[in-house]
């Protein structure tokens, strides 16, 4: 797998200093700016440039960082162990989500992170590998029928993202 990553800018966002430090020394190829609270958070989206934001859901705000990421047209993936289910992986997706990456995952993070950017550069859904790559998984932890809230969303998730 090509390394898409190497000198990418990535802010990372967490409440818990442990997630903080583990994504920084998972990243080593990238540039990494941390931020523990949302107003860290906000101030970095808002003064500094990001090829990628990978923002905790809980206890950071992370919707509301989601929505100024994409308004300033910054790539964000959705981190998160308390907010982990089908509903919230579409509100995320809805919201203009790249990926929604559960913490339990978290050593997997560069790959979610380059199949991001290889989707980008291939001009694909930013979403083309995450049900490849989640669907055992949330089957494995939210059952067979875990689409089924949302079957028209998934239905059609090829076609978003």
């Amino acid at each position: 797998m090509e390394d898409k990553l190497k000198g990418k800018v990535i802010l990372i966002v967490d409440d818990e200093p442990d997630i903080l430090e583990t994504l920084e020394d998972l990243l080593p190829m990238c540039k990494v700016a941390k931020a523990s609270t949302f107003e860290e958070a906000k101030k970095q989206l808002e003064t500094q440039a990001f090829d990628i934001a990978v923002l905790d859901i809980m206890g950071v705000d992370g919707y509301t960082l989601l929505e100024i990421a994409t308004k300033k047209k910054v790539i964000a993936a959705m981190l998160t162990a308390h907010a982990l289910s089908p509903k919230d992986t579409v509100k995320s997706f809805r919201g203009g989500a790249a990926y929604y990456i559960p913490k339990d995952k978290i050593t997997d993070i560069a790959v979610f992170l380059n199949d991001i950017l290889e989707a980008k550069a291939k001009g694909k859904s930013l979403w083309s590998k995450w049900l490849d790559r989640m669907d055992f998984y949330y089957k494995d932890k939210f059952g067979k029928n875990w689409k089924e809230d949302d079957r028209e969303f998934w239905e059609n998730f090829s076609r978003y993202g």
